[in-house]
């Protein structure tokens, strides 16, 4: 996009080892630590503290390295690090639902999720056991761990006939250092929808649900194909969601090959083409195949719902960079898409070309959409003195949240079962 303001809008908008020991690593000594990141850094502010303080969660990380503690092996490290963090996606979206304890805090509320699950990592990061950890030992720990904690290992459809299968994804929270306070509907939404079904004009739809990190290395490393790949041969639709402009939804129709550069959860930034492994072309635009028409009809909620259809590019034998309100032309390259060039528009990409090179693409609806931005209420705006929460807050995330949930039924119950033989690779 043109601006630092755009972009942030549109986010905004928006090796698994086995249980013996990892054969990559450097060995490193017992007793030996790696430093906390930027994001875990940031849990020792008094926002992150009182948010989870509030949700009941303040506890986990002292719970979880304890356990840690009781490992007398890399292979029981492995073990209690699968349970704790698929224990924390099943307490969050526990507390979403309104199961289980929830302290004082919205229950709907995305941010107890993200600032325990950086209280874990930090644990794992800085855990010293006596019996040492190689490098590859303590990265295939997180790795565990994130994935867990994520939804993205928990994702079980039925099987059988009489039931659609969806899958969705989220986003944690970002712009952290403008706004500690915040919150992404898009991964309050995850937590509300998973495992829910969501009765349709065409019958029943279960709806699974996993969320990502905002971080370009994590992109580049292939989290999306790797949780996404198992499911898209088995689902009916999918729908990659993260936090966008204000006051609207957008059905984003194209997304582009390019990396714009805007910082990350760890303050980190990367520009340049969409790193994609795997044989065959890189194009430079991929499409929705979602139905946007009846999306964008359907009265799905408070806020309206937008067909986007522009995008930035070069055109052909140009070297300007150029909006283009109707999409590309032919040839051009890409420089957003609809969504922007941050790591909405990325996921989008990344999801749809993983779709069309496992033969998807006419059998399979699927595509971004974005949220509006959630918003504090007007005399709650200062991200130094302002509370945590207040009732606009709570209001909007609700309302984007069930809106979310009305368009993906929508969505799922506009058109016809596909045939039952796909091609997938």
């Amino acid at each position: 996009m043109n601006s630092i303001r755009v972009r942030i809008g549109v986010l905004g908008l928006a090796l698994l080892a086995g249980l013996s020991a990892p054969t990559a690593g450097t060995a490193v000594a017992a007793g030996t630590a790696a430093a906390p990141t930027v994001e875990e850094q940031r849990l020792d502010k008094a926002v992150p503290q009182e948010i989870l303080r509030r949700s009941g969660f303040d506890a986990l990380a002292t719970e979880f390295a304890d356990d840690l503690a009781g490992a007398r092996s890399y292979a029981h490290a492995r073990r209690v690090v699968e349970r704790d963090g698929s224990a924390l996606w099943r307490r969050a979206v526990e507390r979403a639902q309104g199961r289980g304890p929830g302290g004082d805090l919205s229950r709907d509320d995305d941010r107890p999720l993200y600032w325990a699950r950086l209280s874990m990592t930090r644990e794992v990061r800085t855990w010293a056991p006596g019996f040492g950890l190689s490098e590859g030992q303590r990265a295939a720990l997180l790795d565990v761990l994130e994935r867990g904690s994520r939804g993205q290992g928990d994702i079980r459809h039925p099987q059988g006939k009489g039931i659609r299968r969806v899958l969705v994804t989220g986003f944690d929270p970002f712009t952290l250092d403008r706004d500690i306070r915040i919150s992404n509907p898009s991964g309050a939404a995850a937590l509300a929808l998973d495992g829910t079904v969501i009765e349709t004009a065409r019958g029943p739809a279960r709806v699974e649900t996993a969320v990502f990190p905002v971080r370009w290395s994590d992109f580049a490393e292939g989290t999306v194909e790797r949780t996404l790949r198992p499911y898209l041969g088995k689902v009916d639709l999918f729908a990659t969601v993260s936090q966008g402009r204000v006051g609207r939804f957008d059905v984003e129709r194209t997304n582009g090959a390019w990396r714009g550069g805007f910082g990350d959860n760890v303050n980190v930034g990367r520009t340049g083409t969409i790193p994609v492994a795997g044989a065959g072309v890189q194009p430079q635009w991929t499409t929705t195949t979602l139905p946007y028409r009846e999306i964008v009809a359907a009265d799905t909620g408070r806020f309206p719902v937008y067909d986007n259809t522009s995008v930035t590019e070069i055109p052909a034998g140009g070297t300007q960079a150029v909006v283009r309100p109707d999409g590309p032309t032919p040839g051009s390259v890409a420089r957003a898409g609809g969504g922007g060039d941050y790591l909405s528009n990325e996921i989008a990409y990344r999801a749809t070309l993983l779709r069309d090179r496992m033969g998807l693409r006419d059998v399979l609806p699927g595509g971004h959409v974005h949220t509006p931005v959630l918003q504090f209420g007007a005399g709650n705006a200062d991200p130094g003195a302002g509370a945590v929460t207040d009732p606009e807050f709570v209001r909007n995330r609700v309302d984007i949240v069930a809106q979310v949930r009305s368009i993906v039924g929508v969505a799922v119950g506009s058109f016809a079962p596909a045939a039952p033989t796909r091609p997938i690779l």
